[in-house]
């Protein structure tokens, strides 16, 4: 019993939609559908998924912007992130016309998630971490028998998120990497929202922001 997992890069930020599905159901979650839902609907198809839900790490544009078309689309509910991001949400108009984005809609989620909430997709059990740092709502979704995880803007290969966005807070999404996430393993693999897959062993060693070497 594993998840498959494909990535479908999507809108003019390449941000790493990522399809999940149980390989022993063949139910999937669509994970942060931030456009190009047509991507998305033809990833579905190919694998042969059938949808049950739509699962938000945060609501910034480029992960948010095609939730609520896609959710009506699939007939599916949205699940994510933190309530703490509901401001963006509910800005998603204004960021899209911000970016030169495809309009966007303001939606509100069919469940909030809390630090220590699980979600399923299929089988397989993702446990949820609160993240704060790169938008104050942000969650992750970790696979822990698969040991993967979906870190959206928290960390990536070699760097991490933005903090220079409202409600950010460099300190808080430091704190997130270091002792919410380093400790779940250093054989975890990450999937990011942008750019290629690392693990947490890796960026422990080499990211310079948030590496042991920093101290």
């Amino acid at each position: 019993m594993a998840l498959k997992i494909a990535i479908v890069p999507v809108t003019a930020f390449e941000q790493n939609c990522t399809v999940l599905m149980c390989d022993n159901t063949n139910e999937a979650a669509v994970v942060d559908p931030g456009g190009e839902t047509n991507k998305i609907k033809a990833q579905l198809e190919r694998m042969g998924a059938k949808p049950t839900k739509i699962l938000l790490t945060h609501a910034h544009i480029d992960h948010a912007g095609g939730t609520a078309g896609l959710a009506r689309d699939l007939n599916v509910p949205v699940i994510g992130p933190h309530k703490e991001d509901d401001f963006w949400i509910q800005s998603l108009p204004q960021q899209s016309m911000m970016f030169g984005f495809p309009q966007a809609e303001a939606f509100t989620p069919d469940q909030w998630l809390n630090d220590g909430d699980t979600v399923t997709v299929g089988d397989i059990t993702l446990e949820v971490i609160h993240t704060p740092g790169h938008t104050p709502g942000h969650v992750v979704f970790f696979d822990k028998e698969g040991k993967k995880a979906l870190v959206g803007d928290v960390i990536f290969n070699g760097s991490i998120g933005r903090t220079d966005f409202p409600k950010g807070n460099f300190d808080e999404l430091v704190s997130s990497i270091r002792e919410k996430l380093f400790p779940l393993g250093d054989d975890i693999e990450f999937i990011c929202g942008h750019g290629p897959n690392s693990t947490f062993g890796h960026e422990r060693q080499h990211n310079p922001f948030v590496s042991d070497h920093r101290g």
